[in-house]
């Protein structure tokens, strides 16, 4: 399906060395004492008169750690190829002592304020792409599924509902764990609760075009399967691609992070969110430092 194994970048080098350009972290959520922050990269052509795609990205860290430069390395490249990036923060369990819907109910409000704000960072608020790896491609999916939890400070005429979805290694169904146990999985949550945010549990009609990414060493392979195979009976364009032998949070692993970014950048090319790539363009691996030891620069997180 891809002409090269690796896209390369002359638009996309070492982030130590080289950052897109970015306008001013903005806070698009009071939430108690926490003020939470989003960082917005911008292509260098950016002006607040475009109408470009947009995509939000959600760091992962199981609901319990993370901070939104896990995806500064997509967020760079992607800038590069002319989306306006968003990388919210959002509440977790080590900083605010807070439960995964709370994770969601603030994945929900960053995706309103992107839409809601749309005019002014020059996106179009019909292409809006939810990205996230992990416990973030968990809140990612939920931006769709999830209409029952909502902060009462959010303004819901805006729609919180992506326009297309970007799912690494992610968590579908917390619910599931619960079911399986009997007893209360996450310290208080509720197995209503859970359900709430479970995406296999949500399924329904209208799903955007997706791409689901995953490892088939990844405990979360069998979900991420069904996933796909139940959007797919629903007719959703929902594709798949599986990195064999690879474990969760595989992208910084060897030349992964290539591969992955080659397969993500070619779903948004045929939605017609990127230009396709010029034939003429170099191609080599993405350098990407620490790749081999895996962590944020692969946008992994645990």
């Amino acid at each position: 399906m891809l002409p090269r194994a690796f896209i390369c970048l002359l638009l996309f080098l070492v982030p130590s060395v080289f950052s897109r350009a970015a306008l001013p972290q903005e806070i698009y959520k009071t939430a108690g004492d926490a003020k939470l922050t989003m960082d917005i990269d911008t292509p260098d052509d950016w002006k607040a008169s475009d109408k470009r795609p947009a995509i939000v990205f959600f760091f992962g860290g199981g609901w319990r750690v993370g901070k939104p430069d896990g995806f500064k390395s997509q967020a760079d490249y992607f800038a590069k190829r002319g989306l306006v990036c968003f990388r919210p923060d959002y509440r977790v369990f080590s900083r605010q002592n807070v439960t995964p819907d709370k994770c969601v109910e603030d994945g929900i409000s960053a995706m309103r304020w992107v839409r809601a704000n749309a005019a002014r960072f020059g996106i179009d608020p019909d292409r809006i792409v939810a990205c996230g790896g992990s416990a973030g491609g968990h809140i990612a999916a939920c931006t769709f599924f999830t209409t029952a939890i909502n902060a009462a400070t959010d303004d819901k005429t805006v729609s919180h509902l992506p326009n297309a979805m970007v799912l690494y290694f992610a968590v579908l169904n917390l619910y599931e764990r619960y079911s399986m146990s009997g007893e209360e999985v996450w310290p208080g949550m509720s197995a209503s609760t859970a359900k709430k945010v479970s995406p296999l549990e949500l399924m329904k009609k209208g799903i955007p075009p997706t791409l689901v990414v995953c490892g088939t060493a990844d405990s979360n392979i069998r979900n991420n399967k069904l996933f796909v195979d139940k959007a797919r009976k629903l007719g959703a364009k929902v594709e798949g691609f599986w990195a064999e032998g690879q474990p969760h949070a595989f992208i910084g692993r060897g030349d992964w992070f290539g591969k992955v970014m080659a397969r993500v950048d070619a779903f948004l090319v045929g939605l017609g969110y990127l230009a396709p790539m010029p034939e003429d363009a170099p191609v080599t691996p993405v350098n990407v430092k620490g790749a081999k030891k895996g962590g944020k620069k692969g946008g992994g997180n645990k």
